[in-house]
């Protein structure tokens, strides 16, 4: 998935917030405004914010380091049957593909605390892409497909 080049007849809207956990509510209130626009039904809505939360969540405490190091940048583009995500920070750069499924058949008590951000996204966005440059930071892209009715 390349995520550099969105087609620039697809509408997009893009909005900066700061790197801390207060934030969460006023990303999951414009990601869920675009997707409802969109007409994303109450379900595919919660699927997107969950999966947006998570990986804000996720940028906060592992690719920042805490609270208040960095800003996060949610460019929501509207294609003709997909909402398009692209999550931009700039904090430690991060391998998607290293992180295992999380082992179910163990007791609660013997999981880890941490690693099911990665499996909800997974499982609930219809793509999830993981890209890193040098010069720019990190861009995380959640794909949602509308389906037709």
């Amino acid at each position: 998935m390349e995520i550099f080049n969105a087609n620039p007849d697809f509408p997009k809207k893009t909005q900066t917030f700061p790197g801390v956990f207060s934030s969460l509510e006023k990303i999951a209130g414009f990601v869920c405004s675009v997707a409802a626009d969109l007409g994303f039904d109450s379900s595919a809505v919660y699927s997107i914010e969950t999966a947006v939360d998570e990986a804000c969540s996720n940028i906060i405490e592992h690719a920042y380091g805490g609270e208040g190091r960095g800003m996060i940048e949610i460019t929501c583009i509207i294609e003709e049957d997909q909402l398009k995500i692209i999550i931009h920070d700039t904090g430690q750069p991060f391998d998607l593909d290293r992180v295992p499924e999380p082992d179910f058949s163990t007791s609660l008590e013997d999981r880890p605390a941490h690693g099911l951000g990665i499996y909800i996204m997974r499982k609930w966005m219809d793509e999830v892409c993981f890209e890193f440059t040098a010069n720019s930071g990190n861009y995380l892209t959640l794909v949602k497909k509308r389906i037709k009715r």
